[in-house]
């Protein structure tokens, strides 16, 4: 959480490039590939990789030495075919086609002369950014998430672009921005608010939550930001080019003045640039200036929390929080984003008042609870949010009824992997009590879908324990207990704030 990075106990990355996302195995004439095939693909990308990072690895050394300095030629790297080919060997097998209905087989059948003819494209500036195809996801609330399918070519173009503008953006962004960054994730950002809460004296939280934060970046702004570090204005008209791109929805193509389509790989890394300047150099200045007490801030996208020592400090920093975000065409949430009293003695203080429990926040996907350990110290309890535990729950039965005829096998290693997935992402100290209302809630839904199709009309529990046994792993703990991951950083005189 501090501005250097320092209460992070994993080492600064010597990659700079945004992880790449995992794939499934691909298939090859209906058949997977073999082990030999499938550790080669790995390898290629890896070396692939490892050339890119080489080459940029000046960039990434200026860009530290010299905070101050504008790079003035960085397109030679984007259309570099090494650096394209490693960018479209990280894209998603089995991602859905954009407005070209192109997909990363069709693309890869001539790949070279594909990347060849792209990269002279991006030479001759005759390279033109393709609208992206509006999709709708289903969130917890019932509502719908506007996501942007991208063209294949685009994302191949951004995801280069990605990884030569992290060079110089990861020697720029600080300690407590978590979001869609190499050798960062939501379980660092979430040791970091556990570390900051029950190590520093911190009695009130802030949960802010930007609305509608992809759909109001503000056009103007973004170019002011990125042209600190890049005078290359090549590199600035591509990302102009994308943000101007246009949304395809019923046929139709829209263009608007702000905001920057979610789902292509550009979007992380300019939300990450745009909240730099407008949110995290502020939380910085803040602090050091104007807080009189502890203060701790942790930010993963538009999703942040801050705690502190003082009241006082709390609603001065809300009040000046809303004024500086407005400046840059944001605005705070007004049902997300809450100020609570929060921390080792909110439940002594509420309860002299003759005020209930602590209220909760919550922050990536967990509910935080004031607790106290079976020694008596205080600690913070983090459990699945309810909300999204019945959205995950009705999302495996609507899977599982259009599964009702498939074999049973089949099922029960999607349910695995599901399961499975579940427990990776929530499994921390404290939330078995969740993890085990998950699973019981599967098995019982897939027990209902079974009997469904029996002639029987439902399925023994005999049966139906073997099922369990075989395909429903019991819960685990993936994550160590954050003190034991980053306490010895944070004994003694704390690096927390």
């Amino acid at each position: 959480m501090n501005e250097n990075g320092k209460s992070d106990s994993d080492k600064v990355p010597e990659k700079f490039s945004n992880k790449s996302e995992k794939s499934d195995a691909e298939k090859m004439e209906g058949r997977k590939l073999t082990k030999e095939n499938e550790r080669q693909r790995h390898m290629r990308q890896t070396q692939g990789w490892e050339s890119v990072h080489s080459k940029l690895q000046l960039v990434h050394q200026k860009a530290k030495e010299d905070k101050k300095r504008r790079f003035t030629a960085l397109m030679h790297h984007i259309y570099d075919i090494d650096v394209l080919r490693a960018a479209y060997s990280c894209l998603k097998r089995n991602a859905a086609p954009g407005i070209d209905k192109e997909t990363w087989r069709s693309y890869g059948e001539n790949l070279e002369g594909n990347l060849q003819a792209l990269s002279e494209k991006l030479k001759k500036n005759a390279y033109r950014a393709k609208p992206v195809r509006r999709v709708y996801i289903p969130k917890p609330d019932g509502r719908q998430r506007p996501l942007g399918v991208t063209a294949l070519e685009d994302k191949v173009v951004q995801r280069a672009t990605v990884e030569v503008l992290n060079a110089i953006y990861e020697a720029d962004f600080l300690g407590y921005s978590y979001g869609f960054r190499p050798g960062r994730n939501q379980h660092k950002a979430l040791d970091a608010v556990y570390a900051g809460l029950v190590v520093s004296k911190v009695d009130y939280v802030l949960d802010a939550d930007i609305r509608d934060f992809f759909g109001s970046i503000n056009h103007e702004w973004m170019v002011k930001f990125i042209e600190h570090r890049i005078a290359d204005k090549r590199v600035v008209r591509l990302i102009q080019k994308w943000m101007n791109a246009g949304v395809l929805e019923d046929e139709e193509v829209t263009y608007s003045e702000a905001g920057t389509p979610q789902g292509g790989s550009i979007s992380p890394l300019l939300a990450n640039v745009y909240l730099h300047y407008a949110y995290d150099l502020w939380v910085k200045q803040w602090r050091k200036k104007q807080g009189y007490g502890n203060v701790i801030f942790v930010r993963f996208a538009d999703d942040s929390v801050a705690g502190f020592q003082y009241k006082s400090d709390a609603e001065q920093f809300l009040m000046e929080l809303k004024e500086r975000l407005r400046k840059f065409g944001l605005e705070l949430h007004p049902e997300k984003t809450r100020l609570i009293e929060f921390g080792r003695y909110a439940s002594e203080m509420r309860r002299k008042r003759g005020e209930g429990k602590p209220e909760t926040f919550k922050f990536l996907g967990f509910t935080h609870i004031c607790g106290k350990t079976k020694g008596g110290k205080f600690t913070v309890h983090r459990q699945t949010i309810v909300k999204k535990l019945h959205a995950k729950v009705k999302a495996v039965k609507a899977e599982l009824i259009k599964r009702m005829h498939a074999p049973i096998q089949d099922t029960g290693k999607w349910l695995k992997t599901v399961v499975v997935g579940h427990f990776q992402y929530f499994g921390v100290t404290g939330n078995f009590k969740a993890m085990n209302v998950f699973r019981y809630r599967v098995y019982w839904t897939w027990r209902r879908v079974l009997s469904r199709r029996s002639q029987k009309g439902y399925v023994t529990w005999n049966k139906m324990d073997a099922l369990i046994k075989r395909w429903m792993p019991n819960p685990q703990i993936y994550h160590e207990h954050p003190l034991r991951r980053i306490g010895v950083i944070t004994q003694g005189r704390s690096r927390v704030r």
